[in-house]
């Protein structure tokens, strides 16, 4: 089921800690189109801080950042009744078996490997735009 044009903006979570990655996910956010508000956290700490103010619909998280890991961040997200449910998809430059094994074990819903070449990043951050936000019912 897609969202209608007519339904209340997606709000994202997007913790990222490198710049450039933060300006190619929203530019690829803002080119499709899609109603929601992105909110950036640089850094572990301040993505725990915003979420125990505000619960997203979905989280976009780096697993390599600075004051608290994402690692740490994703555990937490997962052991709290409150934001357990929210889809969290990891969205990383780590290739390592250990990270995707380890973030799969505490839910995760999706593992994305950062491309390097910014064209092929572009478009992974539209494949996850267009399935999280338009194509999957989120709670």
């Amino acid at each position: 089921m897609t969202r209608s044009s007519q339904t209340a903006p997606i709000e994202v979570l997007l913790v990222e800690d490198n710049a450039n990655d933060v300006e190619l996910t929203l530019h690829a956010l803002r080119r499709a189109k899609l109603r929601n508000h992105v909110h950036i956290a640089r850094d572990g700490a301040e993505a725990l801080d915003h979420l125990q103010q505000h619960v997203p619909d979905l989280i976009l998280l780096d697993l390599n950042l600075p004051k608290v890991d994402g690692r740490e961040v994703l555990e937490r997200i997962k052991k709290d009744e409150r934001l357990r449910h929210i889809p969290v998809v990891v969205v990383t430059s780590s290739q390592a078996e250990e990270d995707i094994a380890r973030t799969y074990r505490v839910n995760a819903n999706a593992y994305v490997t950062k491309p390097i070449d910014p064209a092929a990043f572009l478009k992974a951050v539209n494949a996850i735009g267009a399935f999280w936000l338009e194509i999957v019912k989120l709670p």
